[in-house]
């Protein structure tokens, strides 16, 4: 009997975009901070979720809202 050891995908997503994991050694803060590059908006953001479905840890980044003044 041969088994193997697979890697966990994580999935992040952000206003419905499915964004690629740009680097598994990142924690999910990171990979945050690594898209507000590209999304200026997710600077405030929160990580969500870490939830395993068996196969994938999926991450939600979620705009933080709130009100000026």
């Amino acid at each position: 009997m041969t088994t193997g050891i697979n890697a966990v995908q994580r999935v992040f997503t952000y206003a419905g975009i499915a964004l690629p994991d740009p680097d598994a050694s990142l924690t999910p803060e990171q990979v945050k901070e690594y898209y507000t590059a590209i999304y200026p908006e997710l600077l405030n953001a929160s990580v969500e979720g870490g939830d395993f479905d068996g196969t994938s840890l999926s991450y939600s980044l979620r705009r933080g809202t709130g009100t000026k003044g």
